[in-house]
């Protein structure tokens, strides 16, 4: 990888091989959700060199989520979360393409923003609209990669197309919101979760050994990782 544009990646090389990284930049992952999470995993994912990043997100950024989310500013507030996504994205990385979409996730969109796409990433905080996404991941046969948090506390894991467990650790699908609702976010939680999303996204699209029906559980308040089986 002689060329000179890729010398942003030369400290990558010790532990992703050149083959890897040009792998990575043929790659195509969406982001569902530009907040707190979708904030991080783009930011990670634009810093290692996934080709393109579509992110999905209908909301603006208000003053409540300068405490956790990266990409907002007291410069953009009530401005859309997307934009502020490719903006970002364009800053790190020119050699990205990330392609805005200010819709909410829903019955009629979910699949098309999907299909063209190698991984998806669960950067929500709708059990419902996770539900969604999981079944959209699935019509479309590519992995997703959950993420969710509350307070101190943050979780991971990868779903195959097939394996729905979300529904494991979601039994009640009728909750109108995610846990941070109920027990806040901050933002170094976030930043973790954001941050194992954007590895475990890399690993898949890689082919290399991820999570494996595995629930991946950080508590920060106590630092301890505890990684949950959640069935053959």
């Amino acid at each position: 990888m002689t060329d000179a544009r890729y010398a942003r990646y030369a400290r990558n090389q010790a532990a992703i091989t050149e083959e890897e990284q040009l792998l990575l930049g043929r790659k195509r992952v969406v982001i569902v959700g530009c907040g707190g999470l979708g904030g991080y995993a783009l930011e990670n994912l634009t810093r290692v060199g996934v080709g393109f990043i579509r992110v999905v997100d209908g909301d603006t950024f208000e003053e409540s989520n300068l405490n956790r989310q990266l990409l907002c500013s007291t410069l953009n507030l009530d401005k859309p979360k997307v934009l502020a996504a490719q903006q970002r994205a364009r800053a790190v990385n020119p050699l990205v393409v990330v392609e805005p979409v200010q819709q909410y996730l829903d019955e009629h969109n979910a699949f098309k923003l999907l299909q063209d796409c190698d991984l998806a990433i669960d950067a929500l905080d709708s059990i419902p609209a996770r539900f969604l996404l999981q079944r959209a991941a699935a019509e479309a046969n590519i992995p997703l990669v959950h993420g969710a948090v509350a307070g101190w506390r943050g979780q991971v894991c990868l779903i195959r197309p097939g394996e729905n467990l979300l529904d494991l650790l979601y039994p009640s699908q009728g909750a109108p919101r995610g846990e941070e609702q109920e027990e806040g976010c901050l933002a170094f939680t976030a930043a973790l979760v954001g941050a194992l999303q954007a590895a475990e996204a890399v690993r898949a699209l890689l082919g290399r050994p991820g999570l494996s029906r595995e629930l991946l559980v950080a508590n920060l308040e106590k630092a301890e990782f505890t990684r949950i089986g959640l069935g053959g």
